[in-house]
C-alpha cells in the first residue's frame, strides 16, 4: 500500500484541477485498507478537510470585505446625497430670492407706468386747456378781424364810408366819389341831403325808459351769454326784428343770407357800375348793377354780396344792404358781449342793443342812410 501511495504521490494532479472531495465507489475499498495498514490515520482526508476549512475562511474574508466596501461606498452616497440636498437648498432660496426682486421689479414697473399715464393725463388736460383758450382767443381775434374787414370794405380811400367819416361830410367833397360819377344837380342834391342828415340835434336831450320785460330779459341773457335764438331775449329779437329785417321777396336767397349773418360768414364789398357778375350763376339769382337779386326790383345796385366761399356774388340795392348791415351790426356786438369784449354797465349795454334795434326797425321800413 505505501509502494501505490507513493506511486500516486509521484504524479500529483495538475494546478487548478481539485479532487473530489469523496472517493468514488471503486476507490472505497482502498482508502479504507490503507487507513487499516496505516494504523487507522487517513492523511487524503485530512487534506480535503484543511482545503475545505481554507475556502470557508477566504470566503468569510471575502463578505467581510465586500461588506466594508459597500459600507464605504453607502457612506460616500450618503455624504453625496447630503451635499445635493444642500445644494438644492441653496438653489432654492436663490429662486425665492429671484422670484421676490421679479415681483419687486413688476411693481416698481407698474407704479412707474402709472405715474407716467398720470403725468401725460395731467400734460393732456393742461394742452386741451390751453388749445380752447387760444382756440377762444383765435375766435374773438377773428371776430375783431371780421368787424375791422367790414369797416374797410366799406371805407376805403378810394370810396370812404362818410358814416364812419363824419369830417367827409364837407360841401365840397360830398359829391365826388370815385366809381360813382353824378352830375352837378344831383351831387348838390346829394350835398343838400347829407348836410340836412348830419346837422347836430337839438339842444333838448331825448327821453329814456326802460322797459322792465325787455331789461329782465336782457339781464337773463347776460347771466349766461349764448347765441341759441331759443332764449327768451333772442326769441323776441328774432320774431320782432331780425326776421322781418330779412324778409325778402327771394325767399330761398333770404333764407341763405340768414344763415350767414348767424354763422358770420356774409361779406359785403362795393362795386362799380362796368363789374359784371361772378360766379356760375344765373342772372336772375344774382341781380345785378340795374337789378337787386333780394328784392328782384330794378334798382342800382352800388355792393355786392358773397355768402361764405361760394365765390357766388348778388347785387344788392342800398336798401337792402342797410337791412342786412343792421342785423350784422346787432349781431356783431352781441358776440363781442358773449366774448367778454364788452366792459361796460348793463344798463349801458342794455340801451346799444335797444339802439341796434331801432335801426334794424327803420332798416325794415325802408329808411337807410342816402351814402348807402
Amino acid at each position: 500500500s505505501q509502494v501505490s501511495f507513493e506511486e500516486e504521490g509521484q504524479n500529483p494532479p495538475a494546478v487548478g484541477h481539485w479532487n473530489p472531495l469523496m472517493p468514488s465507489k471503486g476507490d472505497k475499498e482502498e482508502p479504507e485498507s490503507g487507513c487499516q495498514d496505516a494504523g487507522g490515520v487517513c492523511e487524503p482526508q485530512s487534506t480535503e478537510q484543511l482545503n475545505v476549512s481554507r475556502l470557508r475562511s477566504s470566503s468569510v474574508e471575502i463578505r467581510e470585505k465586500g461588506s466594508e466596501f459597500l459600507r464605504d461606498e453607502l457612506h460616500k452616497a450618503q455624504k453625496e446625497l447630503k451635499l445635493k440636498d444642500k445644494e438644492c437648498e441653496r438653489l432654492s432660496k436663490v429662486r425665492e430670492q429671484l422670484e421676490q426682486e421679479l415681483e419687486e421689479l413688476t411693481a416698481s414697473l407698474f407704479e412707474e407706468a402709472h405715474k407716467m399715464v398720470r403725468e401725460a393725463n395731467t400734460k393732456q388736460a393742461a394742452a386741451e386747456k390751453q388749445l380752447r383758450e387760444a382756440r377762444g382767443k383765435i375766435d374773438m381775434l377773428q371776430a375783431e378781424v371780421t368787424a375791422l374787414k367790414t369797416l374797410v370794405i366799406t371805407s376805403t380811400p378810394s370810396s370812404p364810408n362818410r358814416e364812419l367819416h363824419p369830417q367827409l361830410q364837407s360841401p365840397s367833397k360830398a359829391g365826388f366819389r370815385k366809381g360813382h360819377g353824378r352830375n352837378k344837380s344831383t351831387s348838390s342834391a346829394m350835398v343838400t341831403a347829407a348836410s340836412h342828415n348830419v346837422a347836430p340835434e337839438p339842444a333838448s336831450r331825448e327821453c329814456k325808459e326802460v322797459d322792465s320785460i325787455l331789461f329782465a330779459e336782457f339781464q337773463a341773457w347776460k347771466e349766461s351769454p349764448t347765441l341759441d335764438k331759443s332764449c327768451s331775449f333772442l326769441d323776441r329779437i328774432y320774431r320782432e326784428d331780425v326776421g322781418p329785417c330779412l324778409d325778402f321777396t327771394k325767399q330761398e336767397l333770404s333764407e341763405l343770407v340768414r344763415v350767414a349773418v348767424e354763422q358770420n360768414t356774409l361779406t359785403i364789398e362795393p362795386v362799380a357800375s362796368q363789374t359784371l357778375p361772378v360766379g356760375k350763376v344765373a342772372a336772375e339769382e344774382c341781380g345785378g348793377p340795374k337789378k337787386c337779386a333780394l328784392s328782384g326790383l330794378p334798382r342800382t345796385c352800388k355792393h355786392r354780396i358773397m355768402l361764405g366761399d361760394s365765390g357766388n356774388y348778388y347785387y344788392i340795392s342800398p336798401s337792402c344792404r342797410a337791412r342786412i348791415t343792421a342785423v350784422c351790426n346787432f349781431f356783431t356786438y352781441i358776440r363781442y358781449i358773449q366774448q367778454g369784449l364788452v366792459r361796460q354797465d348793463v344798463e349801458l349795454m342794455f340801451w346799444e342793443v335797444m339802439r341796434l334795434r331801432r335801426e334794424m326797425s327803420l332798416a325794415k321800413l325802408g329808411f337807410y342812410p342816402s351814402e348807402m
